[in-house]
């Protein structure tokens, strides 16, 4: 039933991309955060969905003429940068050639995505519902993973869906941990009360299931991000006072197995799992002094052979950190792309907040501001303890505050003066 269910779901959107190739983006966005076709079985869950649904968003373009070409600004010349510098390093990756080329054409598609995304982004309307499907396609899970841990006690780990890269518990706590802020931004700017109490709600659950996750880097992200939403209010009294209560709220709801596993934050030196962590960000690092300008490749401190030119017999696994994840693969130059565009991100979240002071009609443009800052710093910290360096959800945030800036600044430009028989007719009345 849920196989035929999302069979015909998607059968009718794909042809309705054809004559409206925005939705496409939206859908293609949809597929690849939430992966709703793993969630059901049989052909559905094998179909190539988001390559289907991105090519009809771009034969849609060329029927409705709109090209979705991207703005040339700092943030698609980053974009366009970090795809010439993957493809060098993967010309040169010293691990398996078949493996190196899968991650690179994954890497490729997301980018090439974001580039359209960049380019179709071209009103508030259009950059709202983006955001919409962004906290819906991760909302899902966060309310689900709520729901649960309500029914069992907190005693069980939230995990995400099969087959993704939020299967993990732990990647899964940081993505819904960078949803958060998004959630909150769309209750402040909805006009209707169902629906920001129905947010709030949703709020509640996904912290919920950020904590029932059991993940230790996810509440470093989360004392993180609520430092920032205490620096950022205006009234930090209340804020304040909010926040402990909801946080002392959900830590008191979890069980005792809970407390001793977040214990561990502060015995780092005897958790094992830590000191490998530890061990395999000196092996990035010494894997991108070997080759500063190109790294080891993709796959390259997951390749057995790759990791002994380093540190022989040394662990050949998942990095755990966003940061050395890019460093050993890639190399100092790509590292320094890679990072401008979260600064960029930060940057762009800041002004946007100024640019909104003393506007009412750009408030929505300041409370993104104000949660973009909340979400990128949830990523930063959270991602240093795991291996998400190339997630779309996050680059796909940067690209919005980019569209939103932009947007935001030809909103406060001054109208262009009147020429001709207009400039005539002002005077003359």
């Amino acid at each position: 039933m849920r196989n035929a269910a999302l069979m015909a779901i998607l059968g009718m959107l794909l042809a309705t991309v054809l004559a409206h190739p925005f939705i496409g983006v939206l859908l293609w966005n949809w597929i690849s955060f939430m992966n709703p076709h793993r969630l059901a079985y049989g052909i559905a869950s094998e179909l190539p969905w988001a390559a289907m649904v991105f090519g009809a968003t771009l034969v849609g373009c060329v029927m409705a003429r709109e090209w979705p070409l991207p703005p040339m600004n700092a943030n698609t010349i980053l974009i366009l940068a970090l795809m010439l510098c993957f493809t060098a390093t993967s010309a040169v990756a010293l691990g398996e050639p078949v493996a190196v080329w899968e991650k690179w054409e994954r890497s490729m598609k997301i980018l090439l995505g974001l580039l359209v995304t960049a380019g179709m982004l071209k009103t508030r309307q259009r950059l709202h519902a983006l955001i919409w499907v962004m906290v819906i396609s991760l909302g899902y899970y966060g309310v689900r993973g709520g729901i649960f841990a309500l029914l069992t006690g907190g005693s069980y780990r939230v995990w995400g869906p099969p087959q993704t890269m939020i299967t993990d518990n732990n990647h899964l706590a940081a993505a819904l941990l960078i949803s958060l802020p998004l959630m909150n931004y769309l209750r402040l700017q909805s006009a209707h009360r169902q629906v920001r109490i129905g947010l709030g709600i949703a709020m509640g659950l996904t912290l919920l299931a950020v904590v029932a996750s059991y993940s230790r880097g996810a509440l470093l992200g989360l004392a993180a991000v609520l430092l920032v939403l205490w620096v950022i209010s205006a009234r930090k009294i209340l804020v304040g006072a909010g926040l402990a209560l909801c946080l002392t709220g959900v830590v008191a709801f979890m069980p005792d197995r809970w407390s001793e596993r977040m214990s561990g934050i502060s015995s780092y030196q005897a958790d094992d799992s830590a000191s490998e962590r530890l061990v395999l960000w000196g092996i990035s690092w010494r894997l991108a002094l070997d080759r500063p300008l190109v790294g080891a490749g993709f796959t390259g401190p997951y390749t057995r052979n790759v990791v002994d030119r380093v540190a022989p017999g040394g662990p050949a696994r998942a990095v755990h950190s966003i940061w050395f994840e890019l460093l050993g693969e890639h190399g100092f130059p790509s590292f320094i792309i890679w990072v401008s565009l979260s600064v960029l991100g930060l940057v762009q979240a800041w002004r946007l907040m100024r640019l909104a002071h003393g506007h009412p009609e750009l408030a929505w443009a300041g409370d993104l501001g104000r949660m973009g800052l909340v979400a990128i710093t949830a990523y930063l910290v959270s991602g240093s303890f795991l291996s998400l360096s190339y997630w779309d959800f996050y680059w796909t945030l940067l690209v919005v505050l980019a569209a939103a800036q932009m947007l935001a600044l030809r909103a406060r430009a001054p109208a262009p003066a009147p020429r001709g028989w207009r400039a005539n007719a002002l005077a003359a009345g």
